[in-house]
């Protein structure tokens, strides 16, 4: 024991000391390799390599050559390394990823790909997204054990803290949005951290609430609650309506999964308020009746005009169906497309403000049905799985928490296979937690054992 915290009177200091030395003690050189792979993911993806974007400079939505290699280069070697990882200790855990459906996702990427208007363009996303995704997947088997995995999530949640609140005490001006920023002046005032923009900072801290409450839950009594306390107080301050509002009614509707043992109930709870949901956003614009009865509700479930970016993008989804656009390829350039005429404001937009129809637009259709038997019917399945054999249940209730989270934030905001997005990112490490917990013992242990 280190004798000098041993020392210390302070008994939050001292509690966390003793966890942070239990932790590693249990790690030998190539473990504490794995970890550090998985913190650096973490970080890499919620900091990543251009922090505290200065929003005021008219070059900020400029995409820079070098910056862009190097961000390619860093995901590409991390995704690398942890490949090697999981094949040398892990290969049961990754033959149960080779299914006919994932590899049909894959198979429709590669064609649409192939197929897109911009090919190049889809082409190289792609690739970013395979390093991404591919880390996100096999982040829950790098670290040795659980509690090494709940280190490695305290670890960086606490780190990129630090540096938000930081980022609001000693530099505002790159950390909050201001009447003098390049776009969305009118934000002003709304905390944004080391991110670009408060609706990427926002969710983040929802998903750091739901972590600092599972933390709390499996005995970090110190780590958890600070790590809940400060993610929410920051979310607050975020001004995110979105994420505000889903962050504990999420949490509630997971805590009523949980503790229902039927799986037709579970997909009840879970489904039928997402395609309400989408009914009053999307079927709005789709639907006079259904547009009649938004406008009776008490809020604007357009969320200020995003209509006229539905229809827009419902009507690059008619134009092309079934093969979409091409992967991430569509909103690059869109004021010149017949689908503008008349709709120059939404062609302003980045992107369609609701992830399913995004991914009607990109990859089209069939791409869409797959993704949602992949990432939104599939993971429930392996909760009730996991929970059936009781495994690890704090750890599944948490998965089971982002995951819906993530579907709900879905249907205001575009995520889903994007690129170096962190909510994609965690999104798709707690499917893969559910798809490894629904088929093992424990999640990320050195020796798997079915």
């Amino acid at each position: 024991m280190d004798r000098s915290v041993a020392d210390m009177t302070d008994l939050e200091t001292r509690s966390l000391g003793r966890m942070l030395r239990d932790g590693l003690a249990e790690l030998n050189a190539a473990q504490a390799a794995r970890c550090l792979i998985a913190v650096a993911s973490l970080l890499l993806v919620m900091v990543t390599l251009d922090p505290f974007p200065d929003l005021r400079n008219p070059d900020v939505t400029t995409i820079v050559g070098g910056r862009m290699a190097v961000t390619y280069v860093s995901w590409g070697l991390l995704a690398a390394i942890a490949v090697l990882f999981a094949a040398r200790t892990d290969a049961p855990s990754l033959k149960t990823l080779v299914t006919p459906l994932h590899l049909c996702l894959v198979g429709w990427l590669l064609i649409n790909i192939v197929l897109s208007e911009s090919r190049g363009v889809s082409m190289q996303r792609f690739v970013l997204l395979v390093s991404m995704t591919s880390l996100a997947v096999l982040l829950p088997l790098l670290p040795p054990t659980q509690r090494s995995f709940n280190l490695c999530l305290g670890a960086a949640a606490l780190v990129l803290l630090a540096l938000c609140y930081l980022g609001v005490l000693l530099a505002p001006q790159y950390s909050i949005h201001t009447a003098l920023d390049v776009t969305e002046p009118q934000l002003a005032g709304d905390w944004r951290g080391s991110f670009g923009h408060k609706n990427i900072a926002s969710p983040v801290m929802t998903i750091l609430v739901y972590v600092g409450i599972y933390l709390s839950a499996v005995g970090s009594f110190v780590m958890g609650p600070v790590i809940a306390v400060l993610a929410g107080l920051f979310l607050i301050f975020t001004g995110g309506k979105t994420s505000s509002v889903l962050c504990l009614a999420v949490y509630a509707l997971a805590s009523l999964v949980y503790v229902t043992p039927s799986l037709w109930l579970k997909r009840i709870i879970c489904f039928v308020p997402l395609i309400a949901m989408n009914l009053l956003t999307v079927g709005s614009v789709l639907s006079p009746a259904l547009g009649a009865m938004t406008r009776l509700l008490p809020l604007d479930p357009t969320f200020t005009g995003r209509s006229a970016i539905w229809e827009f993008a419902l009507a690059a989804v008619a134009e092309k169906p079934l093969i979409g656009h091409g992967y991430a390829a569509f909103w690059d350039d869109v004021t010149a497309r017949q689908t503008a005429q008349g709709a120059e404001w939404a062609t302003s937009a980045a992107h369609s403000h609701n992830s399913y129809l995004d991914l009607a637009v990109t990859i089209g259709l069939p791409g869409l049905l797959l993704v949602i038997l992949v990432f939104v019917l599939a993971p429930l399945g392996n909760f009730q799985r996991a929970q059936a054999h009781s495994r690890s249940g704090a750890l599944a209730k948490l998965f089971l928490t982002v995951w819906l989270f993530g579907l709900y934030y879905g249907t205001t905001e575009t995520f889903l296979l994007e690129r170096q997005n962190p909510i994609w990112f965690m999104f798709a490490l707690v499917a893969a937690g559910l798809h490894f917990l629904a088929r093992f013992q424990c999640v990320a242990q050195a020796e798997l054992k079915p």
